[in-house]
């Protein structure tokens, strides 16, 4: 037998049908939400006692339900060849009945959709603006559009507003502190990366400023880092160390 194609009042659904009943998914062609109808037992299946929980499942009242339709099944449109392959085998009755049922799933999804003279789209309540009989997207909102218009002006504001300000003004420097001892770049801890040779500052024997390793002189005060500065004896001329309180040579006080 050849299946005639099934018309609904828009393109934009799915046949949830099985050979146990009915039911059908219509979608909003701008949001995708969607109304699913009533499932109608099939009377054929029911005769021939081919249930067997082929129902379970499905839901017994028909509804609105949010979502995309890519997340809900896919955006489908049946076609007489869809049909075809997917009902393969039912008996003349069986497709009546399949036809009666989708003309009762669309008068009872109907209700809830709108048809769009501007763009030929159905779609929900909530897309629909009731004011100027057409949809929310040839004509959107005053209140919604205006809205949106002033929160985008805002963000425009604010990202203009930050272009100009100055939030940092240090200098960009790039420093690698190099092993005194291998002369390759030691990395950031105390240690060389390279050798694993200290990195600790040192300390002027002089006046005490802290030094990077391997300096020669101090940078505070230009003092020998590698020699410390050795007292003279003011009387005898002898030399001492720096820590002498007096002179080995002759005794003086230094």
């Amino acid at each position: 037998m050849g299946i005639s194609m099934l018309k609904s009042f828009t393109r934009n659904y799915e046949d949830n049908s099985t050979d146990a009943g009915f039911q059908f998914t219509f979608y909003c062609d701008k949001c995708q939400d969607g109304y699913k109808s009533e499932f109608i037992e099939s009377s054929t299946c029911r005769k021939q006692n081919r249930l067997r929980g082929l129902a379970r499942g499905v839901g017994a009242l028909g509804g609105l339900f949010g979502g995309f339709a890519e997340e809900l099944g896919g955006h489908l449109e049946r076609g007489a060849s869809v049909l075809s392959e997917r009902f393969e085998g039912m008996d003349p009755e069986w497709h009546r009945e399949h036809e009666a049922a989708l003309a009762r799933a669309q008068g009872e999804a109907s209700p809830h959709f709108h048809r769009c003279h501007a763009c030929s789209s159905w779609v929900c309540d909530a897309c629909w603006n009731e004011a100027e009989g057409l949809c929310t997207e040839c004509a959107p909102r005053q209140e919604i559009y205006a809205a949106k218009a002033k929160s985008d002006a805002m963000k425009r504001n604010i990202d203009e507003a930050a272009e100009t300000q100055t939030v940092w003004s240090g200098k960009l420097e790039s420093k690698t502190t190099v092993c005194p001892v291998c002369g390759k770049p030691a990395g950031g801890g105390k240690f060389c990366s390279g050798c694993g040779a200290t990195l600790a500052l040192s300390k002027c024997p002089k006046c005490g400023r802290e030094n990077a390793q391997g300096a020669r002189f101090c940078c505070g005060c230009g003092a020998s880092m590698t020699e410390a500065d050795k007292k003279v004896c003011p009387k005898c001329g002898a030399e001492a160390e720096p820590d002498a309180v007096f002179c080995a040579g002759c005794g003086a006080k230094l």
